[in-house]
């Protein structure tokens, strides 16, 4: 048996705050049993959402302080969650945040170096994890489908509604995953617009009506015509959904209505099946009542949702474990699943010798 102690950092579009989970993992006759010991996320002050949220359009050497800047945050908040549940873990997993993802340019970067990461917490770090991928003519996203192939294989797809959509599923004997559509990042953005951090249970959105001509207009954008590899961005968001959006002068309540009707049938036609099928579901966007339940009424599957600790943290779960299989030297980005030239084995280790 092999076991492995890791930390999983996560930060997503949605800008939550980071994900921090500490995770076991052990291989026992070639399968894999994992459990998170302990989970928590530390919301983000105004100050790192603010820089979050406008880095992409900074100059370079603002760009690369606040690189390492956020990476001793990383390692601060790290230290901080060690400390207070007293644990010891081999290494630290850390995505980073995305700040550009453009695989078309072969450009991505997640903000956070791991090298500051390292120093601060005195462990190994792997991050970096989409870079080779893109450079090797893959999309660089999602990365969850090893994860989810390996962990959670007794679910026919693994759905995540996090700022982004994704799902994985096997087809053909072969493991596959995609973006969909914009989620809790377009919410959460509108609920803004009513003072509001995110629409509690999906209530405001129940309440509105849904514009059909919206809906359509949304529907019809190019993106959902192509098939995978694909991935989404907040470069998509704010170049070609968004401006849809504001070509309405209708009520919020209507257009988080209208969107999140938008979600489920995007969630429909991506895992179209002729019979039924369990469909794993974890994110933030899963406490949306009203969208879970119209992803309901829109599929013909089985929605299984897990505990509260997996909805929350599997993302940081996922990529505590691609560090894990980095650090054996494995495989854990699929050419099936990105485009690329080749399977590949994604992330950058930094480690510091006592």
């Amino acid at each position: 048996m092999n076991e492995y102690k890791v930390i999983g950092l996560m930060s997503g579009t949605s800008l939550d705050g980071v994900d921090v989970a500490f995770c076991v993992f052990k291989e026992i006759s070639g399968k894999w049993e994992f459990e998170i010991v302990k989970a928590e996320t530390f919301p983000y002050e105004n100050y790192w959402i603010k820089k979050l949220k406008n880095l992409h359009s900074k100059y370079a050497l603002t760009f690369v302080k606040f690189h390492s800047e956020y990476g001793y945050f990383l390692g601060k908040l790290t230290n901080l969650f060690l400390l207070k549940h007293k644990l010891k873990p081999d290494f630290i997993a850390s995505h980073g945040h995305t700040i550009f993802h453009q695989p078309d340019k072969s450009i991505t970067f997640q903000i956070g170096d791991g090298a500051a990461i390292a120093t601060n917490t005195g462990l190994p770090v792997v991050c970096d994890f989409r870079s080779l991928d893109v450079k090797l003519g893959g999309q660089g996203a999602p990365l969850v489908s090893v994860g989810d192939k390996k962990l959670f294989s007794e679910y026919d797809f693994c759905l995540n509604l996090g700022g982004f959509a994704n799902v994985s599923f096997d087809k053909k004997g072969k493991r596959i995953a995609f973006d969909i559509c914009p989620v809790n990042i377009i919410l959460n953005e509108l609920a803004t617009e009513l003072n509001k951090k995110f629409d509690d249970k999906g209530e405001i959105a129940a309440s509105g009506i849904i514009n059909n001509n919206l809906l359509t207009e949304l529907n019809n954008l190019e993106f959902y015509e192509k098939s995978h590899p694909k991935s989404l961005s907040k470069e998509w968001l704010e170049h070609l959904f968004i401006p849809v959006i504001n070509d309405y002068q209708i009520p919020i309540k209507d257009k988080l209505r209208t969107i999140t009707e938008h979600i489920a049938m995007q969630v429909s036609a991506s895992t179209i099946n002729s019979s039924s099928k369990k469909i794993f579901v974890t994110g933030g966007g899963v406490f949306n009542e009203f969208l879970i339940k119209r992803i309901k009424a829109r599929t013909n599957h089985q929605i299984i949702i897990p505990d509260e600790r997996i909805i929350k943290f599997k993302e940081a779960l996922i990529f505590a474990f691609l560090g894990v299989l980095r650090i054996r030297n494995e495989v854990n980005c699929l050419k099936s699943v990105t485009g690329a030239r080749k399977d590949n084995i994604g992330g950058v280790v930094y480690n510091i010798i006592v």
